[in-house]
Protein backbone atom coordinates (compact mmCIF):
# COMPACT_ATOMS: atom_id res chain seq x y z
CA UNK A 1 0.00 0.00 0.00
CA UNK A 2 1.53 3.40 -0.99
CA UNK A 3 2.07 5.88 1.85
CA UNK A 4 -0.72 8.30 2.68
CA UNK A 5 -0.90 11.10 1.87
CA UNK A 6 0.89 10.67 -1.46
CA UNK A 7 3.30 13.35 -2.69
CA UNK A 8 1.83 16.19 -4.78
CA UNK A 9 1.36 15.24 -8.41
CA UNK A 10 4.14 16.42 -10.77
CA UNK A 11 1.53 17.13 -13.47
CA UNK A 12 0.91 20.61 -12.02
CA UNK A 13 3.34 23.53 -11.88
CA UNK A 14 2.85 24.27 -8.20
CA UNK A 15 4.84 27.51 -8.45
CA UNK A 16 2.31 28.98 -10.87
CA UNK A 17 -1.00 27.45 -9.90
CA UNK A 18 -3.27 30.46 -10.45
CA UNK A 19 -7.03 30.33 -9.89
CA UNK A 20 -8.78 28.00 -12.30
CA UNK A 21 -10.58 24.64 -12.40
CA UNK A 22 -8.40 21.56 -12.90
CA UNK A 23 -9.43 17.96 -13.45
CA UNK A 24 -8.91 15.65 -10.49
CA UNK A 25 -9.70 11.98 -9.83
CA UNK A 26 -13.14 11.95 -8.25
CA UNK A 27 -15.96 13.90 -6.73
CA UNK A 28 -18.35 12.42 -4.15
CA UNK A 29 -22.13 12.23 -4.46
CA UNK A 30 -24.70 11.29 -1.84
CA UNK A 31 -28.35 11.09 -2.92
CA UNK A 32 -31.17 11.35 -0.38
CA UNK A 33 -34.66 10.04 -1.08
CA UNK A 34 -37.27 11.69 1.13
CA UNK A 35 -39.74 8.85 0.55
CA UNK A 36 -37.47 6.04 1.72
CA UNK A 37 -35.28 8.28 3.91
CA UNK A 38 -32.15 6.56 2.65
CA UNK A 39 -28.92 8.03 1.45
CA UNK A 40 -26.73 6.42 -1.26
CA UNK A 41 -23.09 7.47 -1.41
CA UNK A 42 -20.80 6.86 -4.39
CA UNK A 43 -17.58 8.28 -5.83
CA UNK A 44 -17.79 9.62 -9.38
CA UNK A 45 -14.91 9.87 -11.82
CA UNK A 46 -15.84 13.28 -13.25
CA UNK A 47 -14.15 16.69 -13.48
CA UNK A 48 -15.00 19.43 -10.95
CA UNK A 49 -18.22 21.39 -11.27
CA UNK A 50 -18.58 25.11 -11.81
CA UNK A 51 -19.70 27.62 -9.19
CA UNK A 52 -23.39 28.18 -9.91
CA UNK A 53 -25.32 25.46 -8.09
CA UNK A 54 -28.33 25.56 -5.87
CA UNK A 55 -26.90 25.70 -2.36
CA UNK A 56 -23.24 25.44 -1.58
CA UNK A 57 -20.56 25.95 0.98
CA UNK A 58 -16.81 25.73 1.07
CA UNK A 59 -13.96 25.19 3.46
CA UNK A 60 -10.20 25.60 3.21
CA UNK A 61 -8.04 22.47 3.07
CA UNK A 62 -4.43 22.79 4.07
CA UNK A 63 -1.28 22.46 2.00
CA UNK A 64 0.80 19.38 2.68
CA UNK A 65 3.49 19.87 5.27
CA UNK A 66 3.40 16.92 7.63
CA UNK A 67 1.33 13.76 7.49
CA UNK A 68 -1.42 13.55 8.68
CA UNK A 69 -3.39 15.67 6.21
CA UNK A 70 -5.55 18.25 8.03
CA UNK A 71 -8.59 20.31 7.10
CA UNK A 72 -9.23 23.67 8.71
CA UNK A 73 -12.54 24.36 10.36
CA UNK A 74 -15.34 22.24 8.81
CA UNK A 75 -18.29 24.60 8.12
CA UNK A 76 -20.65 25.96 10.72
CA UNK A 77 -23.92 24.03 11.04
CA UNK A 78 -23.93 22.08 7.76
CA UNK A 79 -27.48 21.28 6.55
CA UNK A 80 -26.40 17.69 5.80
CA UNK A 81 -26.21 15.26 8.77
CA UNK A 82 -22.74 15.74 10.22
CA UNK A 83 -21.50 12.13 9.84
CA UNK A 84 -22.50 12.10 6.14
CA UNK A 85 -20.99 15.54 5.56
CA UNK A 86 -17.65 14.70 7.15
CA UNK A 87 -17.49 11.28 5.49
CA UNK A 88 -18.08 12.79 2.05
CA UNK A 89 -15.47 15.50 2.59
CA UNK A 90 -12.97 12.92 3.84
CA UNK A 91 -13.60 10.76 0.75
CA UNK A 92 -13.28 13.72 -1.62
CA UNK A 93 -9.93 14.77 -0.18
CA UNK A 94 -8.54 11.26 0.34
CA UNK A 95 -9.28 10.15 -3.22
CA UNK A 96 -7.64 13.31 -4.57
CA UNK A 97 -4.85 13.63 -2.01
CA UNK A 98 -2.11 14.01 -4.62
CA UNK A 99 -3.75 17.30 -5.64
CA UNK A 100 -3.13 18.88 -2.24
CA UNK A 101 -0.40 21.47 -2.96
CA UNK A 102 3.07 21.14 -1.43
CA UNK A 103 3.83 23.28 1.56
CA UNK A 104 5.44 26.65 0.90
CA UNK A 105 6.28 29.18 3.57
CA UNK A 106 3.90 32.15 3.12
CA UNK A 107 6.69 34.46 4.33
CA UNK A 108 8.67 33.47 1.24
CA UNK A 109 5.76 33.81 -1.19
CA UNK A 110 4.43 37.20 -0.09
CA UNK A 111 1.53 35.67 1.82
CA UNK A 112 0.29 33.47 -1.01
CA UNK A 113 -0.88 30.02 -0.03
CA UNK A 114 -2.34 27.52 -2.48
CA UNK A 115 -4.72 24.82 -1.32
CA UNK A 116 -7.07 22.06 -2.39
CA UNK A 117 -10.33 24.00 -2.64
CA UNK A 118 -13.36 22.04 -1.40
CA UNK A 119 -16.84 22.77 -2.69
CA UNK A 120 -19.73 20.99 -0.94
CA UNK A 121 -23.15 21.65 -2.47
CA UNK A 122 -26.68 20.28 -2.37
CA UNK A 123 -29.47 20.57 -4.92
CA UNK A 124 -32.87 19.08 -5.69
CA UNK A 125 -32.28 16.35 -8.27
CA UNK A 126 -35.57 14.54 -8.86
CA UNK A 127 -37.45 15.24 -12.14
CA UNK A 128 -40.39 17.63 -11.72
CA UNK A 129 -41.92 20.77 -13.16
CA UNK A 130 -44.06 21.91 -10.21
CA UNK A 131 -42.93 24.52 -7.70
CA UNK A 132 -42.82 22.08 -4.82
CA UNK A 133 -39.94 20.62 -2.82
CA UNK A 134 -38.26 17.76 -4.71
CA UNK A 135 -38.38 14.19 -3.45
CA UNK A 136 -34.69 13.59 -4.09
CA UNK A 137 -31.69 15.69 -3.14
CA UNK A 138 -28.08 15.23 -4.19
CA UNK A 139 -25.23 16.29 -1.92
CA UNK A 140 -21.90 16.46 -3.72
CA UNK A 141 -18.35 17.39 -2.77
CA UNK A 142 -15.94 18.63 -5.44
CA UNK A 143 -12.29 19.59 -5.03
CA UNK A 144 -9.70 21.36 -7.17
CA UNK A 145 -6.22 22.70 -6.39
CA UNK A 146 -6.00 26.47 -6.65
CA UNK A 147 -4.41 29.68 -5.49
CA UNK A 148 -6.14 32.75 -4.00
CA UNK A 149 -9.11 34.25 -5.83
CA UNK A 150 -7.98 37.88 -5.69
CA UNK A 151 -4.26 37.18 -5.58
CA UNK A 152 -2.12 38.40 -2.69
CA UNK A 153 -1.95 42.19 -3.23
CA UNK A 154 -4.24 45.05 -2.21
CA UNK A 155 -7.28 45.82 -4.38
CA UNK A 156 -9.45 48.88 -4.97
CA UNK A 157 -13.17 48.43 -4.26
CA UNK A 158 -16.22 49.94 -5.96
CA UNK A 159 -19.62 50.19 -4.31
CA UNK A 160 -22.22 48.76 -6.71
CA UNK A 161 -25.14 51.17 -7.06
CA UNK A 162 -26.98 49.76 -10.08
CA UNK A 163 -27.51 46.26 -8.67
CA UNK A 164 -28.79 44.84 -5.37
CA UNK A 165 -27.32 41.47 -4.46
CA UNK A 166 -30.12 40.62 -2.07
CA UNK A 167 -33.44 41.89 -0.73
CA UNK A 168 -34.57 42.50 2.86
CA UNK A 169 -35.98 39.27 4.31
CA UNK A 170 -34.69 37.45 1.22
CA UNK A 171 -32.10 34.74 0.61
CA UNK A 172 -28.98 36.88 0.98
CA UNK A 173 -27.74 34.91 3.96
CA UNK A 174 -27.95 31.61 2.05
CA UNK A 175 -24.91 30.24 0.24
CA UNK A 176 -26.96 29.85 -2.94
CA UNK A 177 -25.80 30.05 -6.54
CA UNK A 178 -28.51 32.59 -7.35
CA UNK A 179 -26.83 35.08 -5.03
CA UNK A 180 -23.64 35.01 -7.09
CA UNK A 181 -24.38 34.62 -10.80
CA UNK A 182 -26.31 37.91 -11.36
CA UNK A 183 -23.54 40.10 -9.95
CA UNK A 184 -20.86 38.78 -12.27
CA UNK A 185 -21.47 41.17 -15.15
CA UNK A 186 -21.35 44.13 -12.77
CA UNK A 187 -18.16 42.89 -11.13
CA UNK A 188 -16.56 42.32 -14.54
CA UNK A 189 -17.48 45.86 -15.63
CA UNK A 190 -15.90 47.21 -12.43
CA UNK A 191 -12.82 45.08 -13.04
CA UNK A 192 -12.36 46.66 -16.47
CA UNK A 193 -12.33 50.05 -14.74
CA UNK A 194 -9.56 48.93 -12.42
CA UNK A 195 -11.58 47.80 -9.40
CA UNK A 196 -10.51 44.40 -8.09
CA UNK A 197 -13.56 43.85 -5.89
CA UNK A 198 -17.12 45.18 -5.49
CA UNK A 199 -18.99 46.12 -2.31
CA UNK A 200 -22.71 46.05 -1.54
CA UNK A 201 -24.73 48.35 0.68
CA UNK A 202 -28.10 47.23 2.05
CA UNK A 203 -30.72 47.34 -0.68
CA UNK A 204 -33.47 48.87 1.46
CA UNK A 205 -31.81 52.11 2.55
CA UNK A 206 -28.40 52.09 0.78
CA UNK A 207 -27.01 53.41 4.05
CA UNK A 208 -25.32 50.36 5.64
CA UNK A 209 -22.50 48.07 4.59
CA UNK A 210 -23.47 44.49 3.77
CA UNK A 211 -20.51 42.62 2.25
CA UNK A 212 -18.22 42.34 -0.74
CA UNK A 213 -19.47 40.34 -3.73
CA UNK A 214 -16.99 37.54 -3.00
CA UNK A 215 -16.21 37.97 0.68
CA UNK A 216 -17.11 39.34 4.10
CA UNK A 217 -16.27 42.91 5.12
CA UNK A 218 -13.99 43.49 8.11
CA UNK A 219 -13.09 47.01 9.21
CA UNK A 220 -10.05 47.70 11.41
CA UNK A 221 -9.75 50.60 13.82
CA UNK A 222 -6.41 51.46 15.43
CA UNK A 223 -7.00 52.61 18.98
CA UNK A 224 -5.13 55.80 19.95
CA UNK A 225 -3.96 56.20 16.36
CA UNK A 226 -1.82 53.06 16.15
CA UNK A 227 -2.27 49.30 15.91
CA UNK A 228 -1.66 48.74 19.61
CA UNK A 229 -5.32 48.83 20.63
CA UNK A 230 -7.22 47.31 17.74
CA UNK A 231 -10.94 46.86 17.11
CA UNK A 232 -12.25 44.53 14.40
CA UNK A 233 -15.71 45.38 13.07
CA UNK A 234 -17.94 43.13 10.94
CA UNK A 235 -21.44 44.11 9.72
CA UNK A 236 -24.20 42.05 11.32
CA UNK A 237 -26.68 42.45 8.47
CA UNK A 238 -29.20 39.61 8.15
CA UNK A 239 -28.59 39.70 4.40
CA UNK A 240 -24.96 38.54 4.47
CA UNK A 241 -23.48 35.06 4.42
CA UNK A 242 -22.14 33.68 7.68
CA UNK A 243 -18.49 33.56 6.60
CA UNK A 244 -16.45 30.85 8.33
CA UNK A 245 -13.24 32.66 7.34
CA UNK A 246 -14.40 35.95 8.84
CA UNK A 247 -15.57 34.14 11.99
CA UNK A 248 -12.17 32.45 12.27
CA UNK A 249 -10.32 35.74 11.86
CA UNK A 250 -12.45 37.49 14.47
CA UNK A 251 -11.86 34.64 16.91
CA UNK A 252 -8.12 34.77 16.29
CA UNK A 253 -8.14 38.51 16.84
CA UNK A 254 -10.16 38.31 20.04
CA UNK A 255 -8.59 35.29 21.72
CA UNK A 256 -5.01 35.28 20.43
CA UNK A 257 -4.32 38.99 19.95
CA UNK A 258 -6.74 40.48 22.52
CA UNK A 259 -8.38 42.72 19.92
CA UNK A 260 -11.83 44.12 20.53
CA UNK A 261 -14.42 42.52 18.25
CA UNK A 262 -17.72 44.11 17.24
CA UNK A 263 -20.48 42.63 15.06
CA UNK A 264 -22.89 45.47 14.46
CA UNK A 265 -24.45 47.80 11.93
CA UNK A 266 -21.83 49.67 9.90
CA UNK A 267 -23.11 52.92 8.39
CA UNK A 268 -21.83 54.07 5.01
CA UNK A 269 -20.38 57.21 6.58
CA UNK A 270 -18.32 55.08 8.97
CA UNK A 271 -16.26 53.56 6.15
CA UNK A 272 -13.92 56.58 6.18
CA UNK A 273 -13.09 55.96 9.84
CA UNK A 274 -11.46 52.57 9.30
CA UNK A 275 -7.68 52.38 9.25
CA UNK A 276 -7.72 49.09 7.35
CA UNK A 277 -10.41 47.23 5.44
CA UNK A 278 -10.12 43.50 4.79
CA UNK A 279 -12.14 41.23 2.50
CA UNK A 280 -12.35 37.76 4.08
CA UNK A 281 -13.41 34.61 2.24
CA UNK A 282 -12.41 30.99 1.77
CA UNK A 283 -11.34 31.37 -1.86
CA UNK A 284 -10.21 34.96 -1.36
CA UNK A 285 -8.25 34.48 1.86
CA UNK A 286 -7.66 37.85 3.53
CA UNK A 287 -7.47 40.57 0.90
CA UNK A 288 -6.29 44.07 1.91
CA UNK A 289 -8.51 46.78 0.43
CA UNK A 290 -6.63 49.88 -0.73
CA UNK A 291 -9.64 52.12 -1.33
CA UNK A 292 -13.45 52.20 -1.53
CA UNK A 293 -15.20 54.41 -4.10
CA UNK A 294 -18.83 55.50 -4.41
CA UNK A 295 -19.20 57.19 -7.78
CA UNK A 296 -22.56 58.92 -7.28
CA UNK A 297 -21.20 60.89 -4.33
CA UNK A 298 -17.77 61.41 -5.78
CA UNK A 299 -16.24 59.89 -2.65
CA UNK A 300 -13.16 57.71 -2.33
CA UNK A 301 -11.46 56.65 0.87
CA UNK A 302 -8.05 55.06 1.22
CA UNK A 303 -6.81 52.59 3.83
CA UNK A 304 -3.51 51.27 5.11
CA UNK A 305 -2.55 48.31 2.93
CA UNK A 306 1.24 48.26 3.06
CA UNK A 307 1.73 50.39 -0.06
CA UNK A 308 4.62 52.08 1.73
CA UNK A 309 6.54 48.80 1.63
CA UNK A 310 8.66 48.40 4.75
CA UNK A 311 11.50 46.27 5.97
CA UNK A 312 9.72 43.11 4.79
CA UNK A 313 9.33 44.49 1.28
CA UNK A 314 5.63 43.74 1.44
CA UNK A 315 4.31 46.59 -0.67
CA UNK A 316 0.55 46.22 -1.09
CA UNK A 317 0.53 43.05 1.00
CA UNK A 318 -1.72 44.46 3.70
CA UNK A 319 -1.59 46.69 6.74
CA UNK A 320 -0.05 45.43 9.98
CA UNK A 321 -3.31 43.99 11.34
CA UNK A 322 -4.18 42.19 8.10
CA UNK A 323 -0.71 40.66 7.89
CA UNK A 324 -0.78 39.58 11.51
CA UNK A 325 -4.20 37.94 11.22
CA UNK A 326 -3.27 36.25 7.96
CA UNK A 327 -0.01 34.95 9.42
CA UNK A 328 -1.82 33.32 12.34
CA UNK A 329 -4.62 31.89 10.18
CA UNK A 330 -2.16 30.36 7.72
CA UNK A 331 0.07 29.24 10.57
CA UNK A 332 -2.80 27.25 12.07
CA UNK A 333 -3.50 25.76 8.63
CA UNK A 334 0.09 24.63 8.12
CA UNK A 335 0.75 23.50 11.69
CA UNK A 336 3.32 26.20 12.44
CA UNK A 337 0.96 27.83 14.96
CA UNK A 338 -0.71 25.78 17.67
CA UNK A 339 -4.35 25.09 16.88
CA UNK A 340 -5.77 26.26 20.20
CA UNK A 341 -9.30 26.27 18.77
CA UNK A 342 -9.43 22.63 17.69
CA UNK A 343 -10.25 23.62 14.10
CA UNK A 344 -8.02 21.18 12.25
CA UNK A 345 -9.61 17.89 11.34
CA UNK A 346 -7.51 14.98 10.09
CA UNK A 347 -8.32 13.38 6.75
CA UNK A 348 -8.16 9.59 7.00
CA UNK A 349 -7.06 7.22 4.28
CA UNK A 350 -9.90 5.13 2.85
CA UNK A 351 -8.69 1.70 1.81
CA UNK A 352 -9.18 1.00 -1.88
CA UNK A 353 -10.21 4.59 -2.63
CA UNK A 354 -6.94 6.42 -3.10
CA UNK A 355 -7.91 7.71 -6.52
CA UNK A 356 -4.94 6.24 -8.38
CA UNK A 357 -5.34 6.19 -12.15
CA UNK A 358 -4.79 2.44 -12.33
CA UNK A 359 -7.39 1.63 -9.70
CA UNK A 360 -10.99 0.89 -10.62
CA UNK A 361 -12.64 2.58 -7.68
CA UNK A 362 -16.24 2.24 -6.69
CA UNK A 363 -18.21 3.72 -9.59
CA UNK A 364 -20.89 1.16 -8.78
CA UNK A 365 -20.19 1.00 -5.08
CA UNK A 366 -23.09 2.19 -3.00
CA UNK A 367 -23.55 2.54 0.73
CA UNK A 368 -27.09 2.78 2.04
CA UNK A 369 -27.59 4.95 5.12
CA UNK A 370 -30.85 5.51 6.96
CA UNK A 371 -31.37 9.18 7.74
CA UNK A 372 -33.69 9.99 10.65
Amino acid sequence: MPPFPPPPTPSIDWTNIGFKVRDVNYHIESTYDSQTQTCLRRPKSLPPCQHQKQQNNHLPPNPQRHPPLPLLHPPLDPPIPTPIFLSAVNLAVATNAEYVPPYTNPALTGGGLSALYIRPLVFGSSPQISLTPPETFTFAVYVTPTGLYHGISAVDALILEEYDRTAPKGTGSAKAGGNYAPVQRHSMAAYKEGYGITLHLDSKTRSEVDEFSTSAFIGVIYGDGDEGNVTLVQPDSVNVIDSVTAASVLEIGEKMLEYQVEKRSVKYEEIREFDEVIAAGTAAGLVPVRSITMKSRGEKWGFECGDGGGSDGGKGKGGPVCRRLLGLLQGIQTGEVEDVFGWNWEVKEVEGMMGRENEDVGEGEENGVNVP
